[in-house]
């Protein structure tokens, strides 16, 4: 890497739109031009946008490791180790992630945000440009138009841009102006809401080193801690089953029919104040493609592939676009007319995959967890894997604590799934089969068979009369 506070020959200027990135650019001695819609986070007095928790796995942390931020992020992160699933009648049960020592940790996305600033600022090279409302740019001549709050507007020339400015991107608009770009968003019929469970006493309500889960079906409750001992709860559920709670009342009804144990931790006087403090909010996957215009911009984060929240990889995988990136520009020697296609070209398929199996992931948290089906395969998976580590690994292994990239994932999950559940059916007809070979060489006594069962029947009938 060079040394950015080295003399520069006529170095390329990138604007990016996302801080992480710039740091990547900037340590390689790039002129990086940052800029944000909103003012600076870190002095506003308050801070729009979601609050959903964030959930840091290996991804997002080999990219912060990168740049020398891991060890302070993580320092404010809680490890959260199992989902600990809430039955109706309150019973709790964990469900590890991984093997002992595996974890997700619990972030929160507001200090991301400002540490992720504050660390880019550090590099001589760059540039943060607060107020900055992209309006146009050129993609021949490289030329943005920004609009300020005040009704100015500003012009800036640069080689490359960067959008990583969200689901809403107005840098992918610019794509949808040109032929061969393919995009597409669904909104899922689910909507979310969030709600605080305080402490007591001083600690955490709950178990803090988990992710809890209510799993109801249908819809589901899920609860991350926070550094103020704190738990961030997230309702998800369909938008008509939201709008049918109208009153204060309703709230208290639905939630002592679904999940009666979270009334006295988030306190009925709050529920029926914060249910209705803001609509239900919508969920939006995006995928699109090509991720690149030329050798002039390029798409990452959620400007390119949003997902829903449900395998707690949007963050992961926006930061591991920046270390894909990385990469091809080692392979490319910088040359960003072989980098952008070709990172289009590695990352595409594994953007989609995840945005698939984020869809999937839904399902499994509000649905399958309940099952035990579901898991005694977990069971089966884990001690397969334990057997044959590096033959067997549970899909949420491979997505949560390696790179393996994610489409090449989904594939040997599902040969993996083929093979387990052959295996189960052949055991199972083995069974079966040996099973019914002893009973015809060795048939039972019936009349020896008889007797207990009498017993018992006589058991059972006095037991039902008493």
């Amino acid at each position: 890497m060079e040394d950015p506070s080295a003399p520069q020959a006529q170095k390329k200027v990138v604007a990016v739109v996302g801080a992480l990135n710039a740091c990547f650019f900037a340590k390689r001695g790039f002129q990086v031009e940052v800029f944000e819609t909103r003012e600076d986070i870190r002095s506003a007095q308050t801070v729009r946008g979601r609050s959903i928790n964030l959930a840091l796995s290996l991804r997002g942390r080999q990219a912060l490791k990168h740049v020398g931020m891991e060890d302070k992020i993580i320092s404010k992160g809680i490890p959260m180790n199992a989902r600990m699933i809430h039955s109706l009648s309150g019973k709790q049960s964990p469900i590890p992630y991984g093997k002992k020592g595996q974890y997700i940790l619990s972030v929160d996305r507001a200090n991301l945000n400002k540490e992720l600033l504050t660390e880019a600022e550090k590099y001589p090279n760059t540039k943060l440009n607060f107020d900055h409302k992209l309006q146009d740019w050129s993609a021949e001549t490289g030329l943005m138009t920004f609009a300020r709050s005040d009704g100015s507007k500003t012009q800036v020339q640069v080689d490359l841009m960067v959008g990583c400015d969200g689901a809403f991107s107005a840098v992918r608009k610019q794509f949808l102006r040109r032929s061969r770009f393919n995009y597409s968003q669904t909104y899922i019929p689910h909507g979310y809401m969030e709600l605080t469970m305080p402490p007591r006493d001083g600690e955490f309500a709950m178990k803090p080193n988990f992710l809890h889960i209510w799993p109801r079906n249908t819809f589901m409750m899920i609860a991350l801690p926070n550094l103020d001992k704190t738990f961030t709860c997230t309702l998800f559920m369909p938008f008509e089953d939201f709008e049918k709670v109208t009153t204060g009342d309703e709230v208290i009804e639905f939630f002592q029919k679904y999940f009666p144990d979270a009334i006295p931790l988030i306190g009925a006087d709050a529920l029926r104040r914060d249910y209705f403090r803001l609509p239900a909010q919508a969920m939006v996957s995006v995928k699109c493609s090509p991720y690149h215009i030329d050798d002039r911009c390029v798409l990452m984060g959620d400007a390119a592939h949003a997902v829903v929240p449900f395998y707690g990889q949007g963050m992961n995988a926006g930061f591991e676009d920046c270390i894909v990136f990385d990469e091809i520009m080692n392979q490319f020697a910088e040359d960003f007319s072989s980098v952008l296609p070709e990172y289009s070209r590695v990352r595409v398929p594994d953007d989609h995959a995840i945005a698939d199996l984020a869809m999937y992931n839904y399902v499994e948290m509000r649905a399958h967890v309940n099952s035990k089906w579901f898991l005694f395969r977990k069971h089966v998976d884990n001690a397969l894997h334990f057997l044959m580590p590096k033959t067997i690994i549970p899909l949420y292994t491979m997505v949560t604590f390696t790179r393996t990239r994610y489409h090449e994932a989904v594939q040997h999950w599902r040969w993996q799934q083929k093979v387990i559940n052959r295996g189960l059916l052949l055991g199972a007809a083995g069974a079966v089969v040996g099973g019914s070979y002893l009973l015809v060489k060795n048939p039972p006594n019936i009349n020896k068979l008889l007797t207990p069962a009498e017993h018992i029947w006589t058991k059972l009938v006095a037991l039902k009369s008493s």
